[in-house]
């Protein structure tokens, strides 16, 4: 119980401009009210002003038709009245609106200032050099992938390969430890055919003498 009734009310959220419009809007209902009961007032005494000339009572009718041209200026006011309240309602409205842009950008000036304090412009120049560094750098790797390489770029990889390989041991491919396989010997000729060469050179030295 304590607690409930020790607790803090909240502040309002309606403004002074949020009062000033509905105030300017109840005057305008009432206004509205007032212009639409003269209108059935006035229509009634239209009515009646007809039926007093169909009865001969003339000067009965041109009184009640006085009375409501009286009315129909007043209705031609509260009409003027109502506009003018509308107006100016919007006018605070719009007011309204203009304020919190402003706001809005007061903490959006806030904000830069504080990010522009935040990061100096050496900074922002820092950070745009070491950005076009590295687009570069992967530029160029880009280049010596797709296999773009100059002669002298060939030569300092060989270079480079040199080094690496007298500044370490070259691992040998291992001695298979598997046996060969044998290879097949020739075929023995025929006693036969050992002559046969022999003597085809005799028969051609005949011939030739």
């Amino acid at each position: 119980m304590g607690n409930v009734f020790g607790r803090k009310s909240r502040p309002s959220r309606v403004t002074e401009q949020d009062r000033a419009i509905l105030q300017l809007k109840q005057q305008r209902d009432k206004l509205k009210h007032y212009q639409k009961s003269v209108t059935l007032q006035l229509e009634k005494e239209r009515s009646l002003a007809k039926q007093l000339l169909k009865d001969g009572k003339k000067d009965k009718a041109l009184v009640l038709l006085k009375k409501k041209r009286y009315q129909d200026q007043l209705l031609d006011k509260t009409e003027n009245q109502i506009s003018n309240l509308e107006r100016m309602v919007q006018d605070i409205e719009f007011v309204q609106i203009e304020m919190k842009v402003i706001e809005g950008l007061k903490v959006g000036n806030d904000c830069l200032k504080s990010m522009h304090e935040a990061m100096s412009l050496e900074d922002v120049e820092r950070i745009m050099d070491e950005t076009q560094d590295a687009i570069e750098y992967q530029r160029q790797i880009d280049e010596l992938l797709s296999g773009s390489l100059t002669q002298e770029d060939e030569d300092a990889v060989l270079s480079e390969l040199e080094a690496i390989t007298q500044g370490e041991d070259v691992e040998l491919p291992e001695v298979p430890t598997e046996p060969l396989p044998e290879v097949p010997e020739p075929a023995e000729t025929e006693p036969g055919n050992e002559r046969r060469p022999a003597r085809n050179k005799e028969n051609r030295e005949m011939l030739a003498a």
